[in-house]
């Protein structure tokens, strides 16, 4: 007896062979028609029973949310929605759910809130939605992978507990065996943290970057994808505590080249999705032309989901420096009739989400890269221009959602290097290693990072970062 997927099945032709599929159950309407949903696709297979030649008890068993093991025969849909159903002969009941406290939960058929969903995130992926959310991120994990195994990438690992903050920011969280009602203290009363596990005080990582660098600079072309924690008290819906972070790094590239990278990246990917996900990307799409009806006119977005996505892949990125984009931001209307939340009024100002997003949808009308950013507002390892006061850094702005990408050509001179970390107080004893990199055999070299969240969120259309992530953490929220 086979034992089949409902991907496999229901774009397949009628079979007199009996075969045995397993799910759960979507519905059970008339004592007759099963909608089963096994995760593999967001569609679901009528199964159709014949109830007079059925035991009542088991009958009673089949409930939504019931896991369910249905052995039949694929024959042509009478009904309309689907090519095919499955004549059903055979229903084990694998796993019982109780109707009545089914009605308390998400598994429950009425209309949830995406805030109601994430209160039970431990059943959310059995939504239509989150099935298709979630089936689209792992399709995209797989292409990032596979765009940098065509292109001669080695996949690097960096460590998760570091000793450095690659960012300069210090908003980490702390990693620590030390008693914490009663740690051991140095002579002036501050924690020693000699008696630590690592014998120094060590964090949970903010980037890969400064350890791929290292493995650029001798195998040519690295990356690491893996999670990365900032420990900012952001409460919004671009921000997470945890999140998964793409970051390439390329021996000998400038910026020119990294942004061409970039470019290049985002636009395989993308497309993996519009070609591999399509039924999914459809459900969403709807979904989002279905919520946005309540939304005033001006609110709602321009493009459907799939014609934005579409719109990235058929759009030169302009390239655009940080200096014509603030002239740009200053003679603005928005600006001018001060309706930007954050008036822009010198050069050297921190670009805000309204500002990319004004750049991106109303003025270019395209994807943008903005380049040679101010070294103030700059970590610390970005190159130095020969004005003095810019840095070799690019950020990739996109509909919608603003910065999706940052990264910038590295300050490979040991000069330089050093003086600017003198001068933003970061300690070259604690980096001595990133410093011996442009001792030995010092070159050129590029990279950038993207927010794997930010991806899924501009592939999916959904509004809120923590409805992309699995279990999303969140000041006062580490559930599940």
């Amino acid at each position: 007896m086979q034992h089949k997927t409902l991907i496999e099945l229901i774009n397949s032709e009628p079979s007199h062979h009996e075969i045995t599929v397993r799910g759960w159950v979507r519905s059970f309407r008339s004592n007759r028609f099963i909608a089963l949903n096994d995760g593999s696709t967001i569609k679901t297979l009528q199964c159709v029973v014949d109830f007079e030649n059925f035991e009542e008890e088991i009958l009673k068993k089949i409930t939504i949310g019931a896991a369910v093991q249905i052995t039949g025969i694929l024959v042509e849909s009478q009904g309309q929605g689907q090519t095919v159903e499955l004549q059903v002969s055979k229903v084990k009941v694998l796993g019982e759910a109780d109707p009545e406290e089914v009605k308390l939960t998400i598994l429950s058929p009425k209309r949830h809130t995406l805030e109601k969903l994430r209160e039970q995130a431990h059943l959310r992926v059995r939504t239509n939605t989150f099935g298709a959310v979630m089936r689209t991120r792992s399709k995209l994990a797989f292409a990032i992978h596979e765009y940098f195994h065509k292109n001669g990438f080695f996949y690097m690992h960096a460590p998760i507990i570091t000793g450095s903050d690659a960012e300069g920011a210090g908003e980490m969280f702390h990693v620590t065996a030390l008693d914490a009602k009663n740690p051991p203290l140095t002579k002036d009363g501050k924690i020693d943290y000699k008696e630590d596990f690592f014998e120094k005080e060590t964090n949970l990582t903010v980037s890969g970057q400064l350890e791929a660098e290292t493995y650029a600079m001798a195998l040519g072309k690295v990356y690491t994808f893996g999670p990365t924690f900032r420990a900012e008290n952001s409460n919004t819906s671009r921000h997470l505590a945890e999140f998964w972070m793409i970051e390439p790094e390329v021996a000998f590239n400038d910026l020119d080249a990294n942004m061409d990278l970039a470019e290049d990246f985002i636009k395989y990917v993308i497309k993996y999705a519009l070609d591999n996900c399509a039924d999914d990307l459809e459900f969403l799409e709807n979904r989002l032309l279905e919520e946005e009806k309540s939304k005033p006119q001006d609110e709602r977005s321009a493009m459907k989901l799939r014609e934005k996505l579409q719109f990235v892949l058929e759009n030169n990125f302009k390239r655009v420096s940080y200096t014509e984009a603030i002239d740009i931001l200053k003679n603005s209307n928005p600006n001018k009739k001060k309706k930007f939340k954050y008036i822009i009024e010198e050069w050297g100002a921190d670009l805000q989400s309204e500002h990319e997003r004004f750049l991106v949808e109303k003025h270019f009308k395209c994807p943008v890269i903005l380049f040679d950013y101010p070294a103030k507002i700059k970590a610390f390892y970005m190159r130095l221009n020969d004005d003095g006061k810019t840095v070799r850094a690019m950020d990739v702005l996109f509909p919608g959602i603003g910065e999706i990408v940052g990264g910038s050509q590295r300050e490979e001179r040991y000069d330089v290097l050093k003086e600017k970390m003198e001068a933003m107080d970061i300690s070259a004893e604690e980096l001595y290693w990133y410093l011996d990199l442009r001792k030995f055999g010092t070159a050129t070299h590029s990279g950038f990072g993207l927010g794997f969240e930010r991806l899924v969120q501009f592939a999916t259309g959904m509004g809120n970062i923590r409805d992309v992530i699995p279990y999303p953490r969140t000041p006062g929220n580490a559930e599940f």
